[in-house]
């Protein structure tokens, strides 16, 4: 397993410029929680998840099952 920040570094930059604006909260989603500070909560399950392979919620992080 290996996570890895988006190839598109346009996606990169205006995700991070949203999380500090947020305070590291996920830019995608309008609740604040721990639930959604980044990385979130959703995107730490699916990382348990040996058979998924993708992006996390707002296409910051990839993660592939190589």
């Amino acid at each position: 397993m290996a996570i890895t920040l988006n190839p598109d570094q346009e996606v990169v930059k205006t995700v991070k410029e949203g999380l500090k604006q947020t305070g590291g909260y996920c830019p995608c989603v309008m609740e604040r929680s721990p639930d959604t500070k980044c990385m979130c909560k959703e995107f730490r399950e699916q990382i348990q998840d040996p058979a998924f392979e993708g992006y996390c919620h707002c296409m910051l992080y990839y993660k592939s099952k190589d």
